[in-house]
């Protein structure tokens, strides 16, 4: 086609395009293109997280080392934090409050340094978790990749520096008369049920901390309650033992996440903590823990695939 414009010139203007007329998504289907960031099928979904298993392990592995970078003692911090935590709070809970309850010396101290190193993996795992999107948001946006591979990476992070402190535990343990045997192989089951559990409650806290930032905030607060509810500093039984409280009390805060893998492996570590103290069917509730938050986290997770560094 061509026409005369003013000045005498014959402009030529384009043919139609065979595109015209097409919607945005007819053009999308033309073409072959999808929506960036999009959500795939849960099956995929965990294929693709299989896939990216190595950038996994290498993430975390990573922000283990950049930890302490700045720090003269560097990764020496990984044992001394829990261990002047322990510390601090033997003075408070087991001097000053006497919350051990008559229970012996050599037994105390491995219950309350065990308990605080425990319990620190579940709250180091939940408080990296509830950051894990939205403190990596320039990587989020920058590479297509699984989003739930950062707060899986975030908890094995802390399950690598739990075994760094557990080589603490271990002498403390040692001094204090707990010696090495069969039972201490259970340890391994226990904490492996424990970092599933970990890392479903981190799934689940990185798509509400997504979307709502100022829940890193919060998070503090409501981890110290649930430390103090879980029986870390003292005995639950022991300490309600003396109080008029019903007995669903007792059973309810002992049945609580923390307090039982802080329990089996109070049990498979110190001899005189004895089965005595372990609430019923304690491994059940373990399991039961581990799959449902592991399982029930993903898939929180994952149905929130498409919104992550969006906005």
């Amino acid at each position: 086609m061509s026409e005369t414009t003013h000045d005498g010139a014959v402009a030529v203007s384009a043919p139609p395009s065979a595109d015209d007329g097409l919607s945005p998504s007819e053009l999308a289907t033309k073409y072959g293109l999808s929506v960036s960031g999009a959500r795939v099928g849960l099956g995929e979904y965990i294929r693709q997280m299989w896939g990216r298993r190595h950038f996994i392990l290498a993430f975390s592995q990573a922000k283990l080392t950049a930890q302490y970078s700045q720090a003269k003692l560097g990764q020496l911090w990984q044992v001394a934090t829990p261990l002047l935590n322990a510390l601090v709070y033997y003075l408070i809970f087991g001097l000053l409050l006497s919350t051990s309850r008559g229970m012996p010396h050599e037994v105390f101290i491995p219950f309350l340094v065990t308990g605080v190193f425990v319990f620190t993996f579940t709250q180091n795992s939940v408080l990296a978790g509830v950051r894990s999107i939205s403190g990596n948001l320039g990587l989020v946006r920058a590479l297509h990749f699984p989003r739930a591979s950062l707060p899986i990476s975030f908890s094995l992070q802390q399950l690598q520096q739990l075994l760094f402190s557990m080589i603490v535990l271990v002498v403390i343990m040692v001094g204090f008369g707990s010696y090495p045997g069969l039972s201490w192989l259970l340890v391994i089951p226990a904490l492996a049920l424990q970092f599933v559990f970990n890392t479903g409650l981190s799934l689940i806290v990185a798509r509400m901390g997504a979307k709502t930032p100022d829940l890193a905030q919060l998070m503090p607060f409501v981890l110290r309650t649930w430390m103090y509810a879980s029986g870390v500093m003292f005995s639950i039984p022991h300490m309600l033992a003396e109080k008029d409280v019903p007995g669903w009390v007792t059973d309810v805060l002992q049945w609580n996440p923390a307090a039982v893998y802080m329990d089996l492996i109070r049990y498979a570590l110190i001899d005189g903590y004895s089965a005595s103290n372990l609430p019923d069917h304690v491994w059940a509730f373990a399991l039961g823990w581990a799959v449902l938050a592991g399982s029930a986290g993903f898939v929180y997770f994952w149905k929130a695939e498409e919104q992550y560094g969006r906005g």
